[in-house]
């Protein structure tokens, strides 16, 4: 009796031991981080945690749909926005904003008054990306638009936002962006027990939206997500119809990055149409990849691990820092298409597969389909 018991218990709870032991051992380490790292670097990793958020949810519409969003820092914007709205008018404290009255605004905008109340303010974290991926995705994906032309529409999407906000100086901070957020619910940015407590909420979204993730990717739901990645008209063929699919882990996904940005923007003190450009676009895809598509931890990981070395790269390195992303997104492309989860599962990489142009084309190819794995 205690020979079966011992051989089927490993067998039965291997693959659970697999993939929750590692997700528990990274939380665990995360918790008492801020017991050894020093006040500067818990509020770095906090920021690098809301970004590990951002990369789940481009994960899941890459990585699981097979959708490359390369507007993504749209929705992180426009969270991080919503947010720092309230905040900016907290630190205000019942006066103008600082930008509107160099800009020669004599009263608050209508469109900031709600934002005066926290609970409207939070809500437009998650309506306001949300809407604008729900009416997107409707109109691009009843057009049946995948692949490349899909990742270039919300590029152009990152381009004349990020313009349109610089451009209305006198309601958004223009260039600069809503600066010198404060206070937080009658809190100081300034104070180390804020920020401590800021860097354990974002923890704790990010545990929730992990999980939330790993629910929906492991349901029937997100069986489809994979089908539609692999063979969009055989799941259309079989009586679901993929646009409204798609447009709902859109939708999802946006609100998501949303939030991303609403933990963000208290974190760093400012809110800019930088953070919401092209470029911070283009870099959470190269998280994902580095971590490994389709896994939701190894997005988690490549975010952290790629923006801890930009940070200490960009130091070490200042003028040429962006060749090494570069040559990690390159490698992750060609050499390394699993990312690192990939490499941890023991699926290696492809040193034998020297790029030629043929490689490189079709490793581009899945790279912007999502691939065929799992």
């Amino acid at each position: 009796m205690g020979t079966v018991l011992t051989s089927h218990v490993p067998a039965r709870f291997h693959g659970i031991l697999l993939h929750w032991a590692p997700v528990a051992l990274l939380v665990l380490f995360l918790v008492v981080a801020p017991s050894f790292l020093s006040e500067f670097r818990v509020n770095l990793l906090g920021k690098f945690l809301s970004l590990a958020i951002l990369a789940i949810s481009l994960d899941l519409v890459w990585g699981y749909a097979g959708m490359l969003s390369l507007g993504h820092g749209v929705f992180f914007g426009l969270g991080g926005y919503a947010f720092a709205m309230f905040l900016k008018l907290e630190a205000s404290s019942g006066e103008l904003p600082d930008f509107m009255f160099w800009s020669g605004l004599k009263e608050l905008p209508v469109f900031w008054s709600p934002f005066e109340h926290a609970s409207i303010a939070i809500l437009m974290v998650f309506i306001v990306p949300g809407v604008l991926a729900g009416v997107l995705g409707y109109l691009v994906f009843r057009s049946r638009i995948t692949g490349v032309y899909f990742a270039l529409i919300t590029q152009a999407l990152a381009l004349m936002l990020s313009i349109l906000f610089i451009g209305q100086q006198p309601y958004t901070g223009g260039t600069n962006g809503i600066t010198n957020l404060k206070t937080i619910f009658g809190f100081s940015l300034y104070s180390d027990s804020t920020q401590l407590t800021l860097y354990y909420v974002t923890l704790g979204f990010l545990v929730g939206v992990y999980l939330l993730c790993y629910w929906i990717t492991s349901s029937r739901f997100g069986r489809l997500l994979v089908a539609i990645r692999d063979d969009e008209n055989r799941v259309r063929f079989s009586g679901y119809d993929p646009a409204v699919i798609k447009t709902l882990v859109f939708i999802l996904s946006a609100v998501l990055a949303g939030l991303a940005g609403a933990l963000f923007a208290p974190q760093v003190g400012i809110m800019s149409p930088a953070m919401m450009g092209i470029v911070p676009s283009i870099e959470i895809a190269v998280w994902v990849a580095v971590g490994g598509r389709g896994t939701l931890i190894g997005a988690a990981i490549g975010a952290v691990l790629v923006n801890f070395a930009k940070s200490s790269l960009s130091e070490s390195f200042p003028e040429i820092w962006t060749y090494f992303l570069g040559a990690l997104f390159i490698g992750a492309v060609l050499l390394f298409p699993n990312g690192i989860m990939g490499l941890i599962r023991g699926e290696g990489w492809r040193p034998s597969r020297w790029p030629t142009s043929r490689r490189i084309r079709t490793a581009l190819q899945e790279f912007v389909g999502g691939g065929s794995r799992r």
